[in-house]
């Protein structure tokens, strides 16, 4: 990860950053989400985002509903420095092992959940595998905010993702 990062004069920070942000959805693409999922300082994510939003590796928008929010995005430069990056080729190795990988995601997924547990920190989780995730004749929408989510959202990762209750 280093020497992807270095390739494009970024530290792996940086990385984990832009890798965060291309799975964010509208409710995690925040620095504050940032910082909780990556488990560093505020002022850590500010000092980051300036560096790749000098770069013209990602774009702030403003929140048109939420006064001083902003949302990142990922330029096309951005996307571009993933492509080739540790964890598109940890992702190319996981499918290459028969089954897809599927035995070691879930017990991948397991661990770093338990993780999460021991260390305290608050999950993130897949928008259609939360609990409050609601579809019907209408579309998807979120059990949460009473918001529609369009369907490119409801396969990213959400900072407001609850486990369902276990069956």
């Amino acid at each position: 990860m280093r020497d992807d990062a270095a390739q494009h004069g970024l530290l792996p920070v940086h990385l984990h950053i832009l890798q965060y942000l291309a799975q964010a959805n509208h409710y995690s693409d925040l620095p504050i989400a940032i910082a909780e999922y990556l488990g560093i300082t505020r002022g850590t994510v500010s000092q980051s985002l300036a560096v790749l939003e000098g770069k013209e590796l990602l774009i702030k928008a403003p929140d048109p509903r939420h006064g001083k929010r902003v949302h990142l995005h990922l330029t096309a430069a951005g996307e571009s420095v993933l492509q080739a990056s540790w964890a598109e080729r940890v992702g190319r190795a996981l499918a290459a092992i028969p089954s897809g990988g599927i035995a070691c995601e879930i017990t991948l997924f397991n661990l770093l959940r338990a993780l999460q547990r021991v260390n305290g920190q608050r999950p993130f989780g897949i928008c259609r595998q939360c609990t409050h995730f609601l579809s019907d004749a209408d579309g998807a929408h979120c059990g949460l905010t009473r918001e529609p989510l369009a369907q490119e959202q409801t396969s990213r990762i959400c900072r407001e993702w609850t486990a369902p209750a276990e069956a």
